[in-house]
């Protein structure tokens, strides 16, 4: 997550730039001249935005002034392998467009080696979902070209009752063979995962739950104090019902649905004082906790349609900024979120301003469902340019192609497996 301050005066030049990378406003050029990202090979999915955020005027109903903050362009990818390692593939082998995107930033000027810019620039993301770890890009292609290939061979009526489908089975195995032997398919094995990344990961596993056994005593003593925090700010909070004008509605509406997959960013500012702070971190680091030991395996709680999702801190953790990649229209996953995640999503944007009134954190908010996605699009913002590696595939599309996968290199299947293998194609 690449975050820059946009340069006074240089913001009608940026957005210009941004859209000169799209065939149509909400639909990216993987080709394009400045950023072409069909180059990056271990790129999944990738946005360029500016955080601009209009309901900053909102605090002043907290009895805050509104705050003067910096307008950010940020650059947010989800890649395979080293994050620094593809910063620096991208300043290598995109320069000259990168130069440009970022000339309109604060600080770019003076900078020497663009590599080491963008690594500087690299923000924290305090929690971040990942549909399937370890599922490369390539991965994804190949496996999608196997579907098509073997959904070419297969009789249009597989199950009628002289069909065999163990022969069959046996038959496509041997086509998938020879068209690997002829060097029309390719199915690499998984890269080993590195060490160091393993030993990180269980020491984060193990790490997380003993720093929650040592505070425990202490939140068990004060817990009367935060009881009392808490529900006072959450009986007292404004309730700030304003909805999305018709001309920003029709904007973001412009901006969706040109795949089956669409991108999100909001953002918003954090409700006031050092409490909901504090807790709105904890809230994070549980989360991130959850996505990286938990729902990591095709699913967050019930929620199946997410690629990737990313929650991360501004100005000193005074806005929050929330970005994902979702299928389906973005009502459809609105009433998904509320029916499936509601509670979840209390947790952490409870604490934000403008967000439907909670009670005990993790009641009301998201339930309240108009004034929830009321809430939601009036802190979207457009996103300038989003691009995705595999268009046309959603969350279950890679399921369905990763079963096949592993269907193929399976032996010793029962009739009634190798129909429900068959049935996949």
């Amino acid at each position: 997550m690449v975050v820059a301050a946009i340069a006074h005066g240089r913001g009608t030049a940026l957005k210009e730039l941004l859209a000169s990378m799209n065939v149509r406003p909400g639909l990216c050029d993987p080709t394009n001249e400045l950023l072409p990202f069909a180059l990056f090979e271990r790129l999944h999915f990738a946005r360029l935005l500016i955080v601009d955020d209009p309901t900053l005027g909102d605090l002043t109903a907290y009895g805050e002034q509104r705050p003067k903050l910096p307008v950010y362009l940020v650059f947010m990818g989800d890649c395979d392998g080293d994050a620094h390692g593809f910063l620096r593939e991208m300043a290598e082998r995109a320069a000259v467009g990168l130069g440009r995107i970022f000339s309109c930033c604060e600080g770019f000027a003076a900078a020497g080696s663009l590599a080491e810019w963008l690594v500087a620039h690299d923000q924290r993301v305090h929690a971040r979902y990942v549909n399937r770890i370890g599922r490369t890009v390539l991965q994804v292609h190949e496996e999608r070209a196997l579907q098509r290939a073997l959904s070419a061979q297969v009789p249009r009526d597989p199950f009628a009752p002289h069909a065999d489908p163990l022969a069959l089975c046996s038959v496509l195995r041997d086509f998938v063979a020879a068209e690997q032997r002829a060097g029309r398919l390719t199915l690499t094995p998984a890269a080993p995962t590195p060490f160091a990344w393993r030993l990180w990961n269980l020491a984060h596993a193990i790490g997380i739950p003993l720093l929650g056994l040592v505070v425990a005593p202490l939140l068990i003593l004060f817990s009367p104090l935060l009881v009392y925090l808490l529900r006072s700010r959450e009986t007292a909070d404004p309730v700030i019902a304003e909805r999305p004008s018709a001309a920003s509605l029709a904007q973001l509406q412009s901006l969706e649905d040109h795949d089956v997959t669409n991108p999100l960013s909001a953002t918003g500012a954090i409700k006031p004082g050092l409490f909901r702070r504090l807790l709105v971190t904890a809230a994070l680091t549980l989360l991130d906790y959850a996505c990286r030991h938990v729902f990591y395996r095709g699913h967050l709680m019930r929620l199946q349609t997410l690629h990737f999702a990313h929650w991360a801190f501004l100005d000193d953790k005074t806005r929050l900024v929330f970005a994902s990649h979702y299928d389906g229209s973005l009502d459809s996953h609105i009433d998904d979120v509320v029916n499936k995640v509601a509670r979840g999503v209390n947790l952490v944007f409870g604490n934000v301003v403008g967000y439907p009134r909670t009670d005990w954190l993790v009641k009301g908010g998201a339930r309240r469902e108009q004034a929830f996605k009321a809430y939601v699009r009036r802190h979207q913002l457009p996103t300038q340019v989003g691009y995705k590696a595999y268009p046309g595939l959603t969350v279950v599309d890679l399921l369905r192609n990763t079963r096949i996968r592993r269907g193929l290199e399976r032996t010793g299947m029962s009739e009634r497996e190798a129909r429900e293998w068959l049935s996949l194609l």
